[in-house]
């Protein structure tokens, strides 16, 4: 390899999320490109580097360094470069001058050996020259790590975390147990762990290898939806991650290891043996526990007699058998489910239960799992919604870096009554935060829609409790005559019940548009958000159009549909930024999702509001890109402004088109959805079900009919392993039937 000694005299480009660098190496005879992952470097620095020739075709030749390290200064003047280049925070030119003058060129040994000797310097006392010291040694420390660390492929944002973690002790814990990165660095999965200790030589059959593997497929589990493995298929998976080079009866061995850790937990379900990490386990017997718990709270009488309330309510609106029954038991009861599809008024069961405490003087509190959802439920109400995040107090800690509900069981909500809306989106993890900080003797009141896709998070809660039959249940089932005049009512009904819709009824809001190749679809689609929908619904393409696509690939998946609609209803103009990401373009005035629960993002309001946290399928528009700073805001909700450092964007995708489980909790003015051949899990009965009920205005369905039908008839639905039902059943037959 080809090596070089100089000065950076200049840093053309740095990606600070990768470390990747491009920069001016000054050496004696000549000044070389140099290019590479160089996280920790600065202009003025001294660095050797050892790496190969490259010829750039516009750039010429280029040095891509392999390996790179810092070469302390010897002159004066060096040291003071050194010094003053703000790699030491507290010291300035100044300051590196003075410092310099009394100690030479000793100076960089009397930091390092004898750092005391500091407070000789005319302008340092005590406190100030702890401070330098603190910064020099950090810096030290930390170099060295990234240094490191970079040669695994661990980015410098990733390494610093690192470092705050371990500390001086990192390089020593990684080199004993790398796989403790999987466990305690947020990002950090099993694969770069294996990577890392593969490359140290930790052995294929350590304890530390297999307990990281079998905790990383537990995890991949819960991504899947679900709350627990049995243990069989987790021993099965576990082997496959491993590559087959370990016993199943190690893989055994170690998860029982793990059980008596506490890291999981083992038992006997449906006479097979199952196992769960804690945080779900727990999530789930908690969950548990407190539903039984509000379900059997005894209420004093209100002092609205039922029937009086009723008839106060049918002055204004007459209610039908089914929500009188809604009513009658949100009033003698703690707990009560309130489940039904659209149309079926479960808006006007929230309204009537919320004029009903009201004029009982009962404190209401209303939520939903999304800013979509809670806005909806806000403007039906005309009563203020927040998210359940947001009601729970979302804040976080610089320790472990997760979410952290100021509002819990030691500081419970005050409220006397709760609403939640679209309860079928709520995981296991979320129900269990809620349901910590509500204190026995509030009522609370869980209304959604059980045939929707499932949360994207683990667990199936809104199901299981139905299922499980130990709280009070309301189906609404009758639907009204102002929701019988849309057809998308009527056919989301008859798609529910297995039945094929009526397609294109003169004069209503669903259609179906037969297009019999995917370019043809894919021509119609852009044609129809583009040009024919603004223009005879006067919609706007962008903010009231909505596509759903099945699937992810294909011509007419997300990923294709996102690109050509960007190219047709944002496309690149003189003065307009973008920001190119990989394969993705991101462009001011783009439709954007977050794809991940983000805690920690910061928003603002124009309203002079402020919180944190963006979450999976929260839909914004790019307001800014600044490519100099490297920072892009995004506006979701209509209000909540936030400011995404460049290294955050891989958390964001172009919304144009997403999936429809991305959709869930959302509603849009009109809906199109592609007719055509896909996997067989995703072209299922409640999948098209949840789609078309996102629609407030219009449907269009473009491509083939046989599609739509083979959806309709397949009702098989994806098993998803959770035990909430079977808990409250037999916890309940236990505490209550013995």
């Amino acid at each position: 390899m080809i090596e070089k000694e100089g000065i950076l005299a200049e840093i053309i480009f740095k990606n600070d999320s990768n470390g990747y660098t491009v920069a001016l190496l000054e050496c004696s005879e000549e000044v070389v490109t140099i290019v590479g992952c160089l996280p920790t470097v600065r202009e003025g620095e001294k660095v050797a580097v050892k790496g190969k020739w490259k010829r750039h075709s516009n750039y010429g030749d280029q040095l891509e360094v392999k390996e790179y390290r810092s070469v302390e200064p010897t002159t004066e003047e060096g040291i003071i470069s050194y010094l003053s280049s703000g790699i030491i925070h507290g010291i300035g030119k100044k300051m590196a001058e003075r410092i310099v003058e009394k100690f030479g060129a000793e100076t960089m040994d009397i930091l390092k050996y004898s750092p005391q000797r500091l407070q000789e310097v005319s302008g340092i006392g005590k406190s100030k020259g702890t401070k330098i010291i603190e910064a020099f040694q950090e810096q030290r420390e930390l170099s060295e790590i990234v240094l490191f660390l970079s040669k695994y492929g661990i980015t410098l944002n990733f390494a610093v975390k690192i470092y705050k973690k371990y500390g001086i002790e990192t390089i020593a814990l990684i080199q004993e147990n790398p796989y403790r990165l999987a466990d305690e660095i947020l990002g950090i999965g099993f694969k770069i762990a294996d990577g890392i200790a593969m490359s140290i030589g930790i052995p294929e059959h350590s304890k530390y290898r297999i307990s990281a593997a079998i905790k990383y497929q537990l995890n991949k589990f819960h991504g899947e939806g679900h709350t627990y493995a049995s243990k069989e298929m987790l021993i099965e998976k576990t082997y496959e991650i491993l590559n087959g080079v370990i016993d199943d009866l190690d893989i055994n061995e170690a998860i029982h290891d793990l059980a008596l850790e506490q890291r999981v937990h083992i038992e006997i379900f449906q006479d097979q043996q199952i196992v769960y990490s804690m945080p779900y386990y727990y999530a789930e017997t908690n969950t548990c526990n407190k539903l039984i718990e509000l379900a059997q709270v005894k209420f004093e009488s209100l002092d609205t007699n039922i029937e009086d309330a009723i008839e106060n309510l049918e002055n204004d609106i007459q209610l039908a058998s089914k929500q009188k029954e809604a009513i009658i038991e949100a009033m003698q009861n703690g707990l009560l489910v309130i489940t039904g599809g659209p149309g079926t008024g479960k808006t006007t069961i929230i309204n009537s239960l919320i004029k009903v405490f009201e004029k009982e003087d009962k404190r209401i509190i209303l939520a939903a799992p999304t800013g979509r959802a809670a806005k909806r439920m806000a403007e039906a109400t005309g009563r203020e919604a927040k998210t359940i995040h947001r009601l729970l107090e979302l804040g976080y800690t610089d320790e472990n870096e997760g979410m952290i509900f100021q509002v819990n069981e030691d500081n419970p909500l005050k409220a006397d009554v709760i609403i939640i809306d679209e309860v079928s989106m709520v995981d296991i993890l979320l129900m269990n935060s809620l349901l910590k900080a509500i204190q026995l003797g509030t009522r609370l009141i869980l209304v959604g829609d059980a045939d929707q896709l499932p949360s994207v998070g683990a667990g199936n809660v809104l199901k299981d409790i139905i299922e499980s039959n130990v709280v009070k249940i309301v189906r609404l089932t009758e639907i009204f005559r102002q929701a019988r005049e849309s057809m998308i009512v009527v056919n989301a009904h008859s798609i529910n019940k297995g039945e094929y819709p009526v397609l294109n009824k003169s004069g209503t809001d669903f259609f179906f548009m037969v297009r019999n190749s995917q370019e043809d679809i894919l021509s119609t689609l852009i044609d129809l958000v583009k040009e024919r929908l603004p223009k005879h619904y006067k919609s706007d393409a962008v903010q009231d159009i909505q596509l759903l696509s099945p699937m992810k690939k294909g011509i007419v998946g997300t990923i294709n549909l996102n690109k050509q609609l960007q190219n047709s209803l944002n496309p690149p103009e003189k003065g307009k930024d973008e920001k190119i990401l990989k394969d993705k373009i991101f462009r001011v005035g783009d439709k954007v999702m977050q794809t991940k629960n983000n805690y920690t993002l910061k928003w603002e309001s124009e309203k002079e509001e402020a919180g944190t946290g963006v979450f999976n399928g929260d839909i914004g528009y790019i307001r800014s890109i600044n490519n100099h700073a490297k920072e892009m805001e995004v506006l979701f909700d209509e209000h909540r402004l936030v400011n995404y450092e460049f290294s955050k964007l891989d958390d964001l995708e172009l919304a144009y088109c997403v999936t429809v489980h991305k959709s869930q909790g959302s509603e849009f003015s009109i809906v199109i959805i592609p007719m055509t051949w896909g996997p067989p899990m995703l072209l299922s009965r409640n999948l098209i079900y949840t789609a078309v009920t996102r629609a407030k205005q219009l449907v269009v369905m473009v491509g083939k009919e046989k599609y739509l039908k083979l959806m309709i008839d397949n009702n098989r639905q994806a098993e998803r392993y959770s035990g909430l039902g079977f808990r409250l059943k037999s916890f309940f037959d236990f505490q209550y039937n013995r």
